[in-house]
């Protein structure tokens, strides 16, 4: 029996196959943690005594979470993590303004295909979309990485998800992630691996094969990962470097197959509370106003989500009490996007664009929630509490729809307005 992606992940690194269920202690290739899980690593770190770092060039800092410092709580945190930088010959750090830890590591090409990277973030399976094994762990296990250069992995069990047909206007990566939310529900996929195959990933560009990636641990995966296709290669190849293309065996071995129609695949969006309750924008029963728009977050702040975002605020304007945020994942993407005057389009409509960070993801000091207030976000999570308020509602949505709701001042579907 053949191997599938993240069984050979684990087989590159320990050069014999693996299968799911197997458990082995193994060195990660690159390893990463930001301002808000740092800190608490950093302690755990410390209390095993005066220890160096088990090797500083495999290790990433990133301040983006809290960011700019709102708090004198967070600048200690940032001052922190520098002096242990320094102290340890951590070269690769990130620092506030550069942007989002999961899409500067893919910018920068830190992360490669075949890889195994760990950070202290969910959200870190955002990387599989480029071809390698990458999952989140707890702080005090990252602590203990840092010591021992090594970790825990069990190989999971894969869900194949094979992609059909092409994705249309105005749909987009996270409405695939949607879509196998709704059939999978939040935990639906808890250890499991999500690989996605089929013809219909040609349609998938970076981006979005990002969000749908990010997604995936909102259904509990461990890891998301897609082959190294074209796509893939003409990435890296812009940033100089040549990859081989790496593909799943045909006789690989899967816990169960899901098939996405992408020619049918339209707008969705996440109700309040949990990013499964999932329907489609153009058979909602009702309207929904709002009070806030954001485009943002390691979901779905990169350029390609700001640059449909100007192509429907263009010539439009905010609604009246309606709010718009908008926040670059990275400061590439700020300057890509200040170069081609998107940013003059999103100011003169109304919106606000804020510096490189995670930032309204779960409120960090902007674009909070009152109790009786409504947003919709590009984010991941609308979980009680999530952005303020507990009775703040919070949906669910790609780019398009965000923007074109801002303008409408209620949920509506973008391909109206493309």
């Amino acid at each position: 029996m053949g191997l599938n992606l993240t069984q050979k992940m684990f087989a590159n690194k320990l050069e014999h196959d693996v299968w799911p269920g197997e458990i082995y202690y193994l060195e990660p290739d690159l390893v990463m943690t930001h301002d808000h899980q740092g800190p608490m690593t950093i302690r755990e770190f410390e209390s095993m005594g005066d220890i160096k770092v088990w090797n500083p060039a495999k290790i990433i800092f990133v301040m983006d979470h809290r960011t700019p410092s709102q708090t004198l709580t967070s600048v200690e945190n940032h001052q922190k993590l520098r002096k242990f930088a320094k102290k340890h010959d951590i070269t690769r750090f990130y620092d506030v303004g550069e942007g989002i830890c999961h899409d500067l590591v893919a910018e920068h090409a830190d992360v490669k295909p075949g890889m195994i990277f760990i950070a202290t973030d969910s959200h870190t399976v955002t990387a599989g979309a480029l071809g390698l094994f990458a999952t989140g762990i707890g702080s005090s296990e990252m602590a203990s990485l840092f010591a021992t250069g090594k970790v825990w992995l069990k190989v999971p069990e894969t869900i194949k998800v094979v992609l059909k047909g092409n994705l249309q206007k105005g749909v987009m990566g996270k409405d695939v992630a949607l879509y196998l939310l709704k059939i999978l529900k939040t935990g639906g996929a808890d250890y499991k691996a999500m690989e996605f195959g089929g013809d219909g990933i040609a349609s998938l560009d970076m981006a979005d094969r990002m969000s749908l990636c990010n997604m995936c641990l909102e259904m509990g995966a461990k890891n998301a990962i897609f082959p190294v296709d074209e796509v893939t290669v003409q990435f890296y190849r812009e940033k100089g470097l040549e990859i081989t293309p790496l593909f799943p065996d045909g006789d690989a071995p899967y816990e169960r197959v899901i098939e996405v129609d992408l020619d049918r695949l339209e707008p969705l969006v996440a109700l309040p509370f949990s990013p499964d309750n999932v329907f489609a924008v153009s058979q909602l029963d009702k309207e929904y106003p709002l009070n806030q728009s954001i485009i943002g977050t390691c979901t779905g702040a990169r350029y390609e989500d700001l640059k449909i975002a100007a192509e429907i605020l263009k010539g439009r304007t905010v609604h009246k009490g309606t709010r718009m945020l908008i926040v670059p994942a990275t400061r590439a993407a700020w300057l890509r996007a200040a170069r081609e005057g998107l940013l003059e389009i999103f100011v003169s409509a109304g919106a606000m664009v804020n510096v490189p960070c995670c930032g309204p993801c779960g409120a960090y000091g902007m674009g909070v929630l009152a109790e009786d207030e409504s947003s919709i976000t590009t984010g991941s999570r609308n979980f009680v509490a999530r952005m303020g308020a507990p009775g703040a509602l919070i949906y669910l949505s790609n780019s398009a729809t965000a923007a074109a709701s801002a303008v409408a001042g209620k949920i509506v579907d973008p391909r109206n307005y493309l």
